[in-house]
């Protein structure tokens, strides 16, 4: 594949100086800046990620700053998960819909206090929706993009990372819930959190300026826990069943079809623009839905396109991500499905760059 040519529209990043020096081999563009995808080899990062611990770079995952007496309105009329029981220091993942009930992000929302929030989006421009929404309703809040990268730490061990860097209260925190803790003079966000099943820490780094001296400070301190650059792993989230916006879902499915109903409190998540529309879709029930798919055979292609499922030649929905799994020995796939044949169980053939393969439904993602 050609290279990518490096400008100052696709923005580096306050640890892209580690990033290198680890040897990483390969990118994505997300959110106009560099994501990491490689360093040793996929399979390798996978099988280090499930052993020891691993610091990401994930500063691609923008935050989005709602600021104001109507920060809150705002964000309940993004998402139609019900966000009035929603504490300071909680993180709720997301569905953002549109008019139509259609998916625009699937981002973790974090709660700093009642007229302060950070949506921290996958890749697409949330902002731009967001700003709009604000405009157009005339609301008391301020919209903008804050100077802050997440930084990842990921891995069996990065409880114990992280309490050298941060202290042991670093342990306490909870799934899916975040705590200040002091760097070098500067208060930061650390939550339960990350784009992975093997557990791990969101940092959310203020300022540039800190960027580098936090990635150092953690590699000095698990040099004998193995730890590494790393990034997340193609493999790992197929097998659990972590849904990339973009790959897996666009604004043409609802949060139903990507198995995310049990964040939609549709009759409550009252002011949710989409909020009619995705009634009609609860009470109805989606058509096509995310589903578990294992293809048989040697190691598929990279799955860069959606490859058509077929059941006695008709088709009936599309795979969009895949990859050899080595500890399952099989390859693990996401796919979206019609409901005549998403059952688990169900024989398919999916159209793979190397020919015709069988798939079977599977009840159930992998980890």
């Amino acid at each position: 594949m050609p290279q990518i040519s490096a400008s100052r529209r696709l923005r580096r990043t306050p640890f892209s100086e580690g990033v290198e020096a680890a040897g990483v081999k390969g990118y994505t563009v997300y959110n106009r800046m560099l994501l990491p995808t490689v360093f040793e080899s996929v399979e390798a990062d996978y099988r280090h990620l499930k052993t020891h611990v691993q610091v990401w770079d994930v500063s691609c995952e923008r935050q989005v700053e709602l600021r104001g007496p109507d920060a809150a309105r705002l964000m309940q009329m993004l998402t139609p998960r019900d966000l009035r029981g929603m504490l300071p220091g909680q993180c709720f993942y997301v569905p953002i819909v549109d008019e139509t009930g259609g998916m625009l992000n699937d981002p973790v929302a974090v709660k700093l206090s009642e007229d302060r929030w950070w949506i921290s989006i996958a890749d697409s421009d949330l902002l731009l929706w967001v700003k709009g929404i604000a405009v157009g309703y005339r609301l008391d809040v301020l919209v903008d993009e804050p100077d802050v990268s997440p930084l990842a730490v990921q891995g069996p061990k990065a409880d114990e990372l992280m309490a050298r860097v941060f202290g042991d209260r670093v342990r306490d925190i909870r799934f899916f819930k975040f705590d200040m803790f002091e760097f070098e003079g500067r208060d930061l966000a650390v939550a339960r959190s990350g784009y992975s099943k093997q557990g791990g820490f969101e940092i959310y780094v203020e300022g540039v300026d800190i960027g580098m001296p936090l990635w150092n400070a953690l590699f000095a301190a698990g040099e004998d826990l193995h730890v590494r650059a790393g990034c997340p792993n193609l493999i790992e989230r197929i097998e659990g069943g972590l849904l990339s916006y973009g790959n897996d879902m666009t604004d043409d499915n609802t949060p139903h079809e990507c198995g995310l109903g049990k964040f939609c409190n549709t009759h409550t998540a009252i002011g949710c623009i989409g909020r009619d529309a995705l009634l009609r879709v609860a009470k109805e029930g989606p058509v096509q839905q995310i589903r578990p798919i294992a293809i048989d055979g040697d190691p598929v292609p990279g799955c860069d396109r959606p490859w058509d499922l077929f059941a006695s030649g008709k088709r009936v929905g599309q795979v969009t991500s895949a990859a050899w799994s080595p500890d399952f020995e099989t390859n693990v796939a996401i796919g979206m499905v019609r409901l005549s044949h998403w059952d688990a169980g169900t024989e398919l053939e999916v159209e793979t760059p190397a020919g015709m393969r069988r798939a079977t439904v599977q009840s159930h993602f992998w980890i």
